[in-house]
């Protein structure tokens, strides 16, 4: 596999990854079981039936520019 062929591939990912991550939490859903998102700053957990819980509040995403290397701590 050629570099021109990976940077295709990694170009497409970001439009694949939505449809992808959206059909994945509605499988674990619909197994009964509850997923965690962000939403508004805020970790919650939804469950099957439709109700959420709170479970923390969260800081803001921090913005990054392609390429930039990030260190976590």
């Amino acid at each position: 596999m050629s570099e021109q062929d990976i940077q295709t591939l990694e170009s497409q990912f970001p439009a694949m990854s939505g449809p992808a991550f959206a059909a994945a939490r509605q499988r674990v859903l619909a197994s009964g079981q509850s997923v965690l998102q962000a939403e508004g700053g805020r970790l919650v957990r939804e469950f099957p039936d439709g109700r959420k819980e709170v479970v923390k509040t969260i800081e803001p995403p921090v913005p990054v520019k392609l390429g930039a290397i990030l260190t976590i701590r």
